[in-house]
């Protein structure tokens, strides 16, 4: 039987330059998507995953972000005395319990799989997830959930993915399969960003991982990849070349990469068009912009 998976690591120290000036002072995890914080989708999902433990790796700036989750007991007692329970209940969602969260500091920029290394000793030897909230996935059930299942049946590591077309490979780490088994596959190798027409595959790693205590052990070698920083694929791909199990899990859902401002402005209008409280309003908005649009060509 599997060790279940109660811990995950939040890779947030990015300095979110893609939407400057407003990262100037706010960390682009709590920029709000509709009326909830990037950072809160991916706990909503970890939570739902069955996490217990949850692990920030930051870095200086990011104070909002851990405010964020602190208790905020003179908007609690006002929101009380003005009778607003259903508001008091939503912020009863972004407290964390004493002892469940935790931050780490990510000093120097090398990359994705050192800002997971810096986690290593409160992950220990436990298996543990990786979520980054850039990506937003929306579906009945969250992408952690559905992975957390496949992983008990199967142990080793395992990655959510997504197809892709192959001229945007290039933009994603690339599974090269060995057995297609429909919602999984067995991978035997991964490419980081490959070059154009050398992709093995159109099947991207998308931001959701589940990985055994070795990846840390991989990543304690440090060596640079793709852009000269310390790719977490890379400590992936040594499991495979070990001839341990690696898995790539089509996930159920709509993925939004809402790093770029494009796709958070997707998320926007999907998430506010499936919010019944916004939807008729916003989508009468959005047909009649249409309509304007299509007027002036």
């Amino acid at each position: 039987m599997q060790r279940k998976v109660i811990k995950a690591v939040f890779p947030v120290a990015g300095l979110g330059t893609r939407f400057l000036p407003a990262t100037k002072s706010v960390p682009k995890e709590i920029m709000t998507l509709v009326d909830r914080p990037l950072i809160q989708y991916a706990i909503d999902e970890a939570r739902a995953a069955g996490i217990k433990e949850f692990i920030f790796v930051t870095s200086r700036g990011k104070s909002a972000l851990e405010d964020y989750f602190d208790t905020a007991p003179e908007l609690e007692a006002s929101l009380r005395k003005k009778g607003k329970e259903d508001l008091l209940e939503v912020l009863k969602q972004t407290n964390m319990e004493s002892g469940a969260i935790a931050y780490i500091r990510q000093h120097r920029a090398l990359g994705l799989g050192h800002a997971v290394w810096c986690a290593r000793r409160l992950i220990a030897n436990e298996p543990f997830a990786v979520i980054l909230p850039d990506d937003v996935i929306a579906g009945e059930k969250g992408c952690l959930q559905q992975m957390v299942e496949a992983y008990e049946e199967t142990g080793g590591c395992m990655v959510a993915a997504m197809e892709v077309p192959h001229d945007k490979a290039k933009a994603y780490g690339i599974l090269d399969v060995e057995k297609d088994m429909g919602q999984q596959v067995k991978v035997k190798g991964m490419v980081e960003k490959p070059e154009p027409g050398t992709e093995p595959s159109n099947l991207a790693v998308i931001g959701r991982y589940i990985l055994t205590p070795q990846i840390m052990r991989n990543l304690n070698r440090m060596r640079s990849g793709t852009g000269g920083e310390i790719q977490l694929t890379d400590a992936i791909a040594d499991e495979i070349a070990a001839g341990r199990d690696v898995y790539g899990y089509r996930f159920r859902g709509q993925r939004f990469d809402c790093g770029s401002k494009a796709g958070f402005l997707q998320a926007t209008v999907a998430f506010g068009l499936a919010r019944d409280d916004l939807r008729d309003e916003f989508s009468d908005y959005l047909s009649e912009l249409v309509a304007m649009r299509n007027a002036a060509q």
